[in-house]
């Protein structure tokens, strides 16, 4: 049988090695980039200078808004317990656009978008650098499929093919030269990252194929469509934070170049900040108010945010939207456990909660898949073995490649 399993191994690997390379390791540069990109966008994150106490959300909101065309409107402001952060403010088009906001002075300090090396990665992990619709969708789905197959027969042969003790047969060996290396990473390096990288292939199909999403998720009694499916992007979050921890905003810059009337870019240092100037000021009606009276439609987002946070001591967000508000509690790993609340918007009151653990099991399931799949269900920890996992599981069908063509010229020198 070991040799069925090898033949499968290697005349699987020899066509999809360098696909899956690609796949694995543009998903490990993934892994950290939000931490990177603050990093290197700080000036769009976080504030420069913490005053005594952000502005009232009605009046950030409302200075906001101004600064949109009439055709755009606030849909919803994320709200961080870090004093030193910008705040998120959602809006209602392009799809999955938002702005930062300073909450001390109103100041939008940019648009939120990938940074074009994430935005390269997150296309070669999904598509091969193709469309969401096109061929390199196929292939990367075709690829991880015959990954898992990789993986499974590679177990297999090492199973069936024990001749050293469990503790050498894991060793790496880096003082008996570079072939012994390569042999050893291939080896011990594969079995150190099949079961993380069985868990990230197996989940990660289920953005590929509607079939295996359907079969998977009806594993554990759930129906799955593709609106309601996880990645389209759901970067742990709730409304718009949920879309998008390698896809939330992406697009953006080919979808939000002065689109509207009115509007300009203008450039200030390596960040661009969209005004639109309008006459109207805070006055606009129908946009921001309601029409009966006249009210804001924010005018009670500062009383639920502050009721919340009393509720939820240390919590991670809170969320805003007319008529709801989402919370993450401290100690949760995905910002997509959400706490979910309705409240009036007529008295500001609370009218209704849905705790995560209430949430139907389709929400639990769906969540569950994505961190799995992203590698935070663990917190650091767990992402940096993500991230390492993804990283070795490039270099496997290189090394694998290098064994194979080594194998094949020492073929060929016996012969002559």
């Amino acid at each position: 049988m070991k040799k069925v399993f090898r033949k499968i191994h290697l005349w699987l690997s020899v066509p999809f090695g360098i696909f899956i390379t690609l796949i694995c390791f543009s998903g490990a540069m993934i892994v950290f980039e939000k931490e990177v990109t603050e990093l290197f966008r700080h000036d769009l994150y976080f504030v420069k200078e913490i005053k005594e106490k952000p502005l009232p959300i009605d009046s950030l909101m409302q200075m906001v808004s101004s600064t949109l065309p009439d055709s755009v409107s606030v849909m919803s402001v994320t709200v961080s317990p870090d004093a030193g952060r910008t705040w998120q403010v959602s809006l209602s088009k392009p799809r999955r656009a938002s702005l930062y906001v300073n909450p001390y002075t109103g100041e939008v300090t940019g648009r939120g978008e990938k940074l074009p090396f994430y935005d390269t990665m997150f296309h070669l992990h999904r598509w091969m650098l193709g469309s969401s619709t096109g061929f390199g969708k196929l292939i990367v789905g075709i690829s991880t499929l015959m990954l898992i197959v990789i993986l499974l027969t590679g177990i297999l042969m090492w199973l069936t093919n024990r001749r050293k003790p469990l503790k050498k047969s894991l060793a790496i060996s880096f003082s008996k030269g570079w072939p012994r290396f390569w042999h050893d990473l291939h080896v011990a390096g594969g079995i150190y990252a099949t079961l993380f990288l069985l868990a990230l292939a197996m989940t990660g199909l289920t953005w590929s194929f509607s079939w295996y999403r359907t079969g998977f998720y009806g594993m554990f009694g759930v129906e799955s469509s593709a609106e309601r499916h996880g990645y389209s992007r759901a970067q742990d979050g709730n409304s718009a934070n949920e879309r998008s921890d390698h896809k939330r905003n992406h697009g953006n810059g080919e979808r939000n170049h002065n689109r509207m009337r009115g509007e300009r870019i203008i450039q200030s240092g390596q960040q661009n900040v969209t005004e639109h100037r309008s006459h109207h000021g805070h006055g606009r009606k129908g946009r921001h108010y309601h029409e009966e009276d006249g009210t804001s439609l924010f005018v009670y987002w500062q009383e639920i945010n502050d009721e919340l946070a009393k509720m939820y001591p240390g919590y991670r967000q809170i969320t805003l939207s007319e008529g709801s508000a989402s919370v993450v509690p401290s100690g949760r790993n995905s910002l997509r456990a959400v706490d979910r609340f309705d409240f009036d918007t007529e008295s500001g009151k609370i009218i209704g909660k849905t705790s995560y653990a209430d949430q139907d099991k389709s929400t639990h399931v769906r969540s569950a898949v994505y961190t799995v799949h992203v590698g935070s269900w663990g917190g650091l920890v767990t992402r940096i073995i993500t991230f390492l996992a993804a990283l070795l599981g490039a270099t496997l069908p290189l090394t694998g490649y290098y064994l194979w063509i080594r194998r094949l010229l020492g073929k060929s020198r016996n012969k002559h």
